[in-house]
């Protein structure tokens, strides 16, 4: 227990220190993530850049995987870009070795201490954020050392030295490594401890490299495990990180270890831990720049290993958003509106059946906008859960807004088509008992319907673009709604008076014109958090 618990301890302060540093530099990065993100584009080359730099602020390049994995499974990435930020992950996952190659365990506490001092006095959320990556670095480095001092005594034990000097044989190495960092979930954890061994002369290079071999295969089965559930596109990504790094061992271990091994001691001959995050760093690189021009075949392959084609998506089911996606929040909340927008559409062209089905007088269309209503329904469930869920992983001040603000968005959007539900349940009425109406009525509700139709399409838009002009002009449509409103209804109540049109026709007139009109009013609502709301998040 003496040595059980220092190590394990050790090691959880370790994984818990690298997960705040992540998280305060995701915090600190906010939008520019989200950019890097987006700068994405067929250039492969540029996807390496990408993956590298995510990842250094991710600090897991298994965190990575899983978001690209999220990505291509929500259509914001395809398997060639994917491939690419994959290879620049196994890179940027490399600096973490070389950082715990410091010896930087004396003045860690003093770096947790001045991270909460900053944390308690400051009220800027950018400083807390740069408090937080202070703290997680301090307490990394305190794991570290409880760790080499938990693993101090076996430092003399004849039993533990044979043990690991039998880890010389490549392939029980590999074996290891791969369990090793499958079943604590971090590479980066995994290679700290091989460096707390080696601090303590139980571990050499030639030992050290097959179990960073099996490290980076182990490191694979997190995405892989986070792929399943995922569409077969998805998954093929998830099988490209491991068949990467599976080649790459094996161009190792039979063709480039002795040469990199004799690199690696020139480079830093005295200094193990450096030795082992210098090996670490160029398997990655090394492995990159060999695989690079092959990535095609990579994706080839993990296409043969997943065939088929992905099912179309129902409408109903979300298209946009994936729970892996949730680990960088600004992505995540530019997914959400991708998904609103749909949504909205799918409203947008209901309120225009259902008016078509009052106009034409068709029961086929009205079966449509009562369908279509279910969908849309679901739809809403399922997206106001999925921000639910984001509002509780480590969000900003602006960004808890812009939840917010989506939340009522999607509301007034389905209440947009219940509406259009209401306008469909008026046709059947009307068409039930043959009721009448008048030219003058109809091309009065065909000029409402026009107005309040293009307010919502423009209230959709700027919720989508986050268009201020399009909410300005949503604003000034919903004014001229209600005038025509008013305009209408005392011109409907004058023909009522002069016998021009039937009682029950009247009822079912002012019912449509009324749903219209809160039509538009729900689509200023949108437009008002666009202008209120999401200005600050831009």
């Amino acid at each position: 227990m003496d040595i059980a618990l220092p190590v394990l301890g050790g090691l959880g302060l370790f994984l818990y220190g690298m997960n705040i540093m992540g998280t305060g530099l995701e915090k600190a990065s906010g939008e520019k993530l989200k950019r890097l993100i987006e700068i994405l584009t067929s250039n492969r080359l540029m996807g390496v850049l990408v993956g590298t730099v995510v990842t250094l602020i991710m600090q897991s390049s298994s965190a990575t995987t899983i978001m690209v994995v999220g990505f291509v499974n929500a259509g914001l990435m395809n398997l060639s870009q994917a491939m690419g930020v994959i290879m620049g992950a196994n890179i940027g996952t490399t600096v973490t070795a070389q950082l715990i190659a410091f010896d930087l365990a004396d003045i860690a506490p003093l770096a947790v201490a001045i991270g909460v001092g900053i944390w308690l006095i400051t009220s800027k959320k950018r400083l807390k954020s740069l408090a937080e990556v202070l703290i997680g670095f301090g307490v990394l480095f305190i794991g570290m050392d409880m760790m080499s001092g938990g693993l101090k005594p076996l430092a003399n034990n004849p039993v533990f030295s044979n043990m690991i000097a039998s880890l010389n044989n490549p392939l029980l190495g590999i074996l290891v490594g791969f369990g090793l960092t499958t079943l604590i979930q971090s590479s980066s954890a995994s290679i700290g401890l091989l460096q707390a061994l080696a601090s303590l002369g139980l571990v050499d290079i030639r030992i050290a490299f097959p179990i960073l071999f099996g490290d980076n295969i182990g490191t694979t089965t997190t995405a892989l495990i986070s792929s399943v559930g995922a569409n077969k596109t998805a998954k093929r990504a998830a099988i490209m990180h491991f068949l990467f790094n599976l080649i790459g061992t094996i161009l190792f271990v039979t063709l480039l270890r002795i040469p990199i091994q004799s690199i690696v001691l020139k480079i830093s001959p005295y200094d193990i831990k450096r030795q082992i995050a210098n090996a670490h760093t160029l398997f990655n690189v090394i492995n990159t720049i060999i695989l690079f021009p092959f990535a095609n075949l990579i994706i080839k392959a993990a296409e043969k290993m997943i065939p088929g084609k992905d099912v179309r998506e129902e409408e109903e089911e979300l298209i946009y958003l994936d729970t892996r996606i949730m680990e960088t929040p600004s992505i995540a909340l530019g997914q959400v509106v991708k998904e609103i927008f749909r949504m909205a559409n799918l409203v947008e062209n209901n309120v225009k059946t259902a008016y078509l089905a009052f106009a034409n007088k068709d029961e086929r269309l009205i079966q449509e906008v009562f369908e279509k209503e279910k969908t849309i329904n679901k739809l809403e469930t399922a997206i106001i859960q999925y921000l639910v869920d984001l509002s509780n992983k480590p969000l900003t001040e602006k960004q808890h807004i812009q939840v917010n603000a989506l939340i009522n968005s999607i509301n007034d959007i389905e209440r947009v088509g219940d509406h259009a539900d209401n306008i469909g349940e008026l046709t059947q009425v009307a068409i039930e008992n043959n009721l009448p109406f008048s030219e003058t009525a109809m091309k009065e509700l065909e000029n409402i319907f026009n107005k309040t139709y293009d307010a919502f399409k423009l209230a959709s838009e700027s919720l989508h673009e986050v268009n201020y002009e399009k909410a300005k002009e949503t604003l000034k449509l919903e004014e001229e709604v209600d005038r025509l409103e008013e305009k209408y209804r005392t011109n409907h109540i004058d023909r009522l008076n002069r016998m021009q049109c039937t009682p029950h026709s009247g009822v079912i007139y002012l019912d449509f014109l009324s749903n219209l009109e809160r039509i538009s009013d729900h689509s200023s609502n949108i437009a008002l958090y666009v202008l209120d709301d999401l200005k600050e998040n831009r």
